[in-house]
């Protein structure tokens, strides 16, 4: 989005939204917008002015360099420490004015990372804020937030001055109106943490968790999490970007604290994507398809459950009676197919699960019988007042069913799943409101 002045250009001639767009929007939405607190674009103008100008550009201050972080040199170890989602260092060399130096770049050589402890840091995030506040957004989501404070002799992410500058960073949006959503794939641990002290955050560990209750028929690793896990979550199954399972594994900068999942069991809900998938995940994941974020998986949920539609469907139940807010990804949402097409085309591995659908295909998509329940079912918990109530989870038969059950007065509503078979039973009970199904494909709740 471009500008803050009004433009007199018909939105549906125009390339770009304005922000009085994003005001007229956030009059009648909840309004949350995707805050990149690490890094910005390599072709971002004032960096190529630091590659014009170097040292002497204004611009200089707010990227980081290898100096910026190891002013006085780094040796082996210091570097070895730093954690990085990728392989390899996160250094590029580039030449900045017409001087050899290493630049910070976490992900990619195309994404510049900034120092957000500076002075011309500090100042660019809080024109950020400050530009969304004016303009009525309800909620910033802080994305790549786990790596954004470099601290030598550190594992650079998630480090107690990331928590601090989490914290800095939360009040300074609270202070202007607005909530925060973080956004970080890390160990499950701190998940909780960070849920203490911001309005929102991800629970990424449910994905991988009912995958493998459902693989499995065993639900005590997902009955451990739903006993420890924040309640204020968003919570997803999918993603644009992949099936993690770094979320449940053991601490990623401290091994020795195990996970939700043991390795063994890490290692066979992977393959087990893969399998159900038909190997189509194996191509499009890792180095494989160009996609280096190894700690995920690249699939479309629907497919990593072998298509099947009552266990996909017992999928969306459990994460919609999950605790917070849930967020469908419009591939999920049609239970879409891992698209091999795209992957050929592209060879990035996330495009797997990026299908761009034309009008037909999405027209014929809606009328699928998978499709048309989990409409039922997103309806049903948009509708419910029941889910702001209290909520109750047990389990039976030695974790194989699960009960998750919300109650608010004289409304009610619970769901039943049989893990083995993925049966569900779905009942509620809201003012004038109430019915039973038990069978999510045939029956979906009206």
């Amino acid at each position: 989005m471009r500008g803050s002045t009004r433009s007199t250009t018909p939105p549906s001639t125009r390339a770009w939204a304005s922000w009085d767009d994003v005001r007229e929007l956030a009059q009648t939405r909840d309004v949350v917008v995707d805050v990149i607190v690490n890094h910005v674009s390599a072709d971002s103008e004032a960096f190529r002015d630091v590659v014009r100008h170097g040292r002497d550009s204004q611009h200089a201050p707010l990227f980081l360099t290898l100096e910026s972080v190891f002013p006085d040199g780094a040796h082996e170890a210091d570097l070895a420490a730093v954690y990085r989602p990728r392989p390899g260092l996160p250094l590029t060399p580039m030449t900045l004015g017409g001087e050899k130096r290493l630049v910070w770049t976490t992900f990619t050589p195309a994404q510049v990372d900034i120092d957000v402890r500076s002075d011309a840091g500090r100042a660019y995030l809080t024109s950020i804020l400050t530009t969304l506040a004016d303009a009525g957004v309800t909620m910033i989501r802080l994305d790549a937030v786990g790596y954004a404070i470099k601290t030598a002799g550190t594992t650079c992410f998630m480090t107690p001055q990331t928590f601090a500058f989490i914290d800095e960073l939360t009040a300074q949006a609270r202070g202007l109106g607005l909530d925060v959503l973080v956004e970080v794939h890390s160990y499950y641990q701190r998940q909780i943490e960070i849920g203490r002290v911001v309005d929102r955050v991800y629970d990424f560990a449910l994905p991988p968790l009912v995958l493998h209750a459902l693989y499995t028929g065993g639900g005590a690793p997902l009955a451990r999490w739903m006993r420890e896990r924040p309640a204020n979550a968003v919570t997803v199954l999918d993603t644009h970007d992949g099936i993690g399972v770094i979320d449940v594994g053991a601490d990623q900068t401290a091994p020795d604290r195990p996970g939700l999942l043991t390795p063994e069991q890490i290692d066979a809900l992977v393959e087990g994507i893969h399998d159900r998938s038909a190997g189509a995940s194996r191509l499009a994941t890792g180095a494989a398809a160009s996609n280096l974020d190894l700690y995920q998986v690249n699939c479309t949920y629907y497919d990593a459950l072998g298509r099947d539609d009552r266990r996909y469907l017992a999928a969306r139940a459990i994460q919609f009676f999950t605790p917070g807010i849930p967020q469908v990804y419009y591939v999920g949402a049609l239970a879409g197919r891992n698209d091999l097409d795209l992957l050929d085309d592209t060879g990035v591995g996330r495009d797997i699960n990026r299908h761009h659908y034309g009008r037909e295909e999405l027209d014929a998509e809606v009328r699928r019988p998978v499709v048309a329940a989990l409409i039922a079912l997103m309806r049903l918990r948009s509708t419910l007042d029941v889910f702001d109530g209290q909520f109750t989870f047990t389990t039976q038969d030695d974790d194989r069913v699960l009960h998750l059950a919300w109650q608010h007065e004289d409304r009610a509503a619970s769901l039943r799943v049989d893990l083995a078979t993925g049966a569900c039973v779905l009942e509620w009970t809201d003012g004038d409101m109430h019915g039973r199904t038990q069978d999510l494909l045939d029956d979906p709740p009206r």
